[in-house]
């Protein structure tokens, strides 16, 4: 299963192990499991700390990797491939004593959680948004051996998804009743289990000395700013309620010059390092809820978090990114992750063999509708406008799909189903004005992005759609304000355009320092 230039680099990462581990497997008679049982032979064979050991888990195939001697252990109900691989090999060196990588009040925030938690994550081998979920509850049932965890492969174990209605992923249970959805980090998972940690978070950072340059947003724009900030010498921090933006539920990247293909996660992975690397101080899982101007005899501008804490500093530059835009048609809210989605690539395998709908045609919106239709029955295709508004060639392979169906100048007017999931999707034909109904199990909504620019409303200067308004080198309508990325009015929302613009928004606001204000001295950022 695994050809030789990955086993050499798997058994590279293997000499971490400190503790001998065993992987128990339960097995059935499937190809599934005959599948399992050879990955599984082939990494044991890479490591003399490895052993295997025979389960009898309900769930065939799965299997466990476990320290030896201990109750330290992580399941997976599933073939860990694809975008799972990653999840795999940090398992194995997590279980075989190499640290967990996070900081070292959070490592003991989840030591200290009282109580038994038994975690099952629903996943699919597809979703790149998956993995983060996967790693942070293997971390903390690393981390504390009262904490279980089991990934689960949605399309491996089809009857036990649909039993629980399950139509989009990451779901993940917590002792057997439904705990939360989409991407997680530890940080949301203790969020959620230690109600006290917000508050105590809060009175942390009341105690954060004034930063120089401190950058709102943790994707490309604010990253690249974060970069270009630090690399001046000067005091940087970056708020972000989870590191790398929209870029983390972007599936392919192939227009990244100098790379010829990445994936998004890897590229967020790869960012978050850079940053890391320049020292620059990460206030993670933290919202931002209203930004305070600085007042005119020079004094800092402060972001007020939901938290209750306020981050102050010299100089802010604005990156909130944007997020995907929703129809607000009746039912939309009802059915959302029970039949309404936003990431084909996510949950597209829960609704293999079955009728689906995509709403938007352009780009994303007619992509979404090739890859799906490779899974599902039929896939229907609505498009508000007179036409389609993708790239020439997508356009052709969609018509060219023989379980493909189209329809523009339809207006979607409600989600309708049961009452647990989603059962159909109702449109109006705008030129004719006839009432449309398709029955669909899935409704796949890619129709754009909207800023996450909300709490910045009466303070800094936005376009009617809510766009921060710029000037070519970054500035807002505030002194010591800057703005970049998707959620300004730069006009093209793409990566390699962010990145540049967060580098101008920084490089402008240490132009801004040097000709406004003297840098904070350390002594002046203690006493502040």
């Amino acid at each position: 299963m695994l050809d030789a230039d990955l086993k050499t680099q798997l058994a590279a990462y293997l000499e971490k192990l400190q503790q001998p581990i065993e992987l128990v497997a339960s097995l059935d008679d499937s190809d599934a499991a005959r599948e399992l049982d050879t990955l599984l032979g082939e990494i044991a064979a890479l490591s003399p700390k490895i052993s295997r050991a025979t389960g009898d888990d309900a769930r065939k195939p799965s299997f466990l990797i476990r320290r030896i001697g201990t109750t330290i252990e992580v399941g997976f109900a599933a073939i860990p491939l694809g975008h799972e691989f990653t999840s795999l090999v940090l398992a194995l060196l997590q279980v075989g004593g190499h640290p967990v990588r996070i900081d070292d009040a959070l490592a003991a925030q989840v030591r200290a959680l009282p109580g038994e938690y038994s975690f099952q994550t629903y996943m699919s081998l597809h979703c790149q948004s998956c993995p983060d979920t996967i790693q942070a509850l293997n971390a903390m049932s690393v981390l504390n051996p009262r904490i279980r965890h089991v990934a689960i492969d949605g399309g491996l174990f089809q009857a036990e998804v649909e039993a629980r209605e399950i139509l989009s992923v990451p779901t993940i249970y917590l002792n057997d009743q439904p705990f939360d959805a989409g991407r997680m980090s530890i940080e949301q998972v203790l969020a959620k289990l230690d109600t006290g940690a917000a508050a105590r978070t809060a009175e942390a950072l009341k105690d954060t000395a004034p930063y120089e340059v401190l950058v709102v947003g943790g994707g490309p724009a604010g990253a690249a700013a974060a970069i270009y900030a630090a690399r001046k010498g000067i005091r940087t921090g970056i708020l972000t309620e989870r590191f790398g933006g929209q870029v983390l539920d972007t599936m392919a990247i192939e227009n990244f010059p100098s790379v010829e293909y990445t994936e998004g996660p890897k590229l967020a992975a790869s960012l978050e390092a850079h940053v890391r690397s320049y020292g620059v101080e990460l206030v993670t899982s933290q919202r931002a809820k209203a930004l305070h101007p600085a007042t005119e005899d020079g004094g800092f501008v402060g972001i007020e978090l939901e938290s209750g804490a306020t981050l102050r500093a010299r100089t802010v530059v604005l990156a909130p990114g944007a997020r995907w835009r929703q129809t607000g048609v009746p039912g939309e809210a009802e059915y959302r992750n029970r039949g309404v989605t936003y990431c084909p690539h996510c949950d597209g395998p829960l609704f293999k063999g079955k009728r689906v709908a995509v709403i938007g045609g352009g780009n994303s919106g007619v992509e979404a509708a090739i890859d799906l239709a490779g899974l599902v029955e039929h896939v229907t295709l609505l498009e508000f406008d007179g036409k389609l508004r993708a790239d020439d060639v997508l356009q052709r392979k969609l018509y060219s799909l023989p379980n493909a169906s189209v329809h523009v100048n339809a207006q979607t007017t409600a989600f309708t189903g049961d009452g647990s999931k989603l059962q159909a999707l109702e449109y109006t034909d705008r030129g004719t004005g006839v009432a449309h109904r398709i029955d669909v199990a899935g409704v796949f909504v890619q129709i754009g992005l909207l800023p996450n620019s909300e709490w910045l409303k009466d303070t800094v200067l936005l376009t009617p759609r809510g766009e921060i308004v710029i000037d070519d080198r970054g500035h807002t309508n505030l002194a010591g304000v800057f703005a970049a990325g998707d959620a300004t009015t730069e006009p093209f929302k793409q990566i390699v355009v962010a990145m540049g613009a967060g580098s101008t928004a920084a490089l402008s606001a240490f132009d801004h320092l040097i000709r406004h204000s003297a840098p904070l001295a350390d002594s002046e950022a203690a006493a502040a």
